[in-house]
């Protein structure tokens, strides 16, 4: 019988690499297919027949379930393969922040940050994109002073002096957004952010995570009708 492992379609510009950092911690064996959103690959026929919502990153399990959405992706995996040390277990006490603070992430932040890299698909007139920009962004850090006081009475961690997969979610987003200026503005988040990039599978996916954020901000520039349909 043929041995099946996770396949995760995900590439360049997309948040496959939280999936990816969670897949490596745990040493879980899987296929990476690259989507090329640029060229609009999530767009194809191909690839709305794996995901109809044209949404990167898909993960296949080795059951052959099309899984989507990246909070509960990095949830699935960590439960299906008892990765406690990333994800608090069922009956853990801290299990109840750790669920509140990941969705308060996937929710509240990343939600913003679609609009703050996508102001195209929310605004009716090009003129009108950086406006949703400027907001997108005030939002999202009104939400990580939130997070940052959170983190100033319980840290450094999320769960106070124990790392879970929440800290690197939260860390992507400040990478993708401006690493420099979010930790001048909030210390506790950079302290936070300076932890989990000490640990070596997460170094590598946050500074590849800031040059694509550049790289982003660069396209959008000399495309400010949008970059990614």
């Amino acid at each position: 019988m043929e041995r099946r492992i996770y396949v995760l379609y995900g590439g360049d510009f997309t948040r496959a690499p939280l999936v990816q950092w969670v897949l490596e911690e745990g040493e879980i064996e899987y296929e990476l297919r690259k989507i090329d959103i640029l060229k609009g690959e999530h767009r194809s026929a191909e690839f709305l027949a794996i995901n109809p919502a044209g949404l990167v990153p898909v993960l296949i399990t080795p059951d052959g379930d099309a899984l989507y959405e990246v909070a509960a992706l990095m949830l699935y995996l960590a439960d299906r393969h008892q990765l406690t040390e990333l994800a608090p277990s069922f009956t853990d006490p801290d299990r109840g922040l750790f669920l509140s603070t990941v969705f308060h992430i996937a929710g509240d932040v990343q939600s913003e940050m679609k609009r703050y890299h996508f102001p195209n698909r929310f605004s009716l007139r090009c003129e009108d994109n950086v406006g949703m920009q400027e907001l997108a962004k005030s939002l999202v850090l009104d939400r990580l002073n939130v997070m940052n006081t959170r983190l100033a009475k319980r840290g450094p961690y999320v769960l106070g002096t124990r790392f879970s997969l929440a800290d690197f979610y939260l860390s992507f987003w400040v990478a993708y957004l401006d690493r420099e200026a979010v930790c001048l503005r909030f210390p506790s988040i950079a302290k936070l952010h300076g932890l989990v990039s000490a640990r070596p599978r997460a170094a590598r996916y946050l500074e590849d995570t800031e040059m694509m954020a550049k790289a982003y901000a660069e396209m959008m520039i000399q495309h400010p009708s949008g970059v990614i349909t």
